[in-house]
């Protein structure tokens, strides 16, 4: 069923394939499937509109953000759904930072009765977010809200977090039980799929293969689509390589230290070199700025002076 070389079906996990299933008015009703599959607290979603992806803070010289899918449905709650391919050491920082601005944009001039409409940031993730206690490895779907502390009861479900960490989901076709389970294995595996699987049935599925068949790209589609799987390849690479490279780095500071602490402090060095180099190497590879900004979680003060 899997196969090596991916000929059949589109990569969901690159930004032409990401935003080509789920950014596009054809292929809405796969979002709105997606997204009642994943968030467990909204009503059921009927409809979504979406919305212009770049927002800025209260003032216009603030850092925008730009999003990869931001959308309303009809009572006016918010949706971001990110796509990160590699992990950046402030992605819980930009998730926070993402999920505030459509708090801020809420506020009109003069009175406001403070009555705010709901936020939800859906991330996949390529990459393991959540990796602090011994259990971490066996949950690939992760909900975060504000809680009360002591009691730890919702203090507010206004602002709502879902993190989808695929690498911990090794579900195989057979062992597929639920819709959520058939989502995320698409995710996944269908640029390595060359039909779709008996476990993998119903309408919705049957619409998410069609609209990811490689030979119904246009010429100009598959030319922005090589481009992406090329960008993909890359960062994938300027990751591993830079992790590597970041870790040998923290554990020869460590020794040079000669103590337990030394490592700890080493490995930590060894982590932030390590995204200078991924940084570096997706700049060499000809990626912009925002591109890098957006891997890394680096400023954009910061990537110029690399550049």
């Amino acid at each position: 069923m899997i196969k090596k070389d991916p000929f059949c079906y589109i990569n969901p996990l690159t930004d032409f394939g990401f935003k080509k299933l789920f950014f596009n008015e054809l292929n809405k009703e796969l979002l709105i499937d997606f997204l009642n599959e994943i968030l467990p607290e909204p009503d059921k979603i009927v409809d979504l509109k979406y919305e212009p992806t770049i927002l800025h803070g209260e003032d216009e010289a603030e850092r925008k953000a730009i999003f990869d899918i931001f959308c309303t449905n009809a009572d006016g709650e918010y949706f971001i759904v990110e796509m990160q391919r590699a992990k950046q050491p402030y992605f819980r920082d930009r998730s926070l930072y993402y999920a505030s601005l459509p708090i801020q944009k809420q506020a009109p001039t003069g009175k406001w009765d403070f009555h705010l409409k709901a936020v939800y940031f859906i991330g996949v993730l390529d990459f393991v977010l959540f990796n602090e206690t011994a259990d971490d490895h066996e949950h690939y779907l992760e909900y975060a809200q504000l809680i009360r502390q002591r009691t730890g009861t919702v203090y507010s479900k206004k602002i709502n977090f879902a993190f989808i960490e695929l690498p911990k989901f090794t579900k195989t076709a057979t062992e597929l039980r639920t819709n959520t389970d058939r989502w995320l294995f698409c995710l996944r595996n269908l640029s390595r799929l060359d039909s779709r699987p008996e476990a993998v049935q119903g309408r919705i599925f049957e619409q998410l293969f069609k609209a990811a068949e490689i030979n119904r790209l246009t010429k100009q589609e598959m030319t922005t689509y090589k481009k992406s799987i090329l960008e993909y390849d890359d960062v994938r690479s300027a990751v591993d390589y830079a992790r590597e490279e970041g870790v040998e780095y923290g554990l020869q500071k460590g020794r040079e230290e000669g103590r337990e602490e030394g490592v700890e402090y080493g490995l930590q060095k060894g982590r932030e070199e390590g995204v200078i180099n991924i940084a570096v190497n997706c700049l060499k590879r000809g990626m912009s700025v925002e591109e890098v900004c957006t891997i890394t979680g680096l400023s954009e003060e910061i990537v110029r002076k690399l550049k």
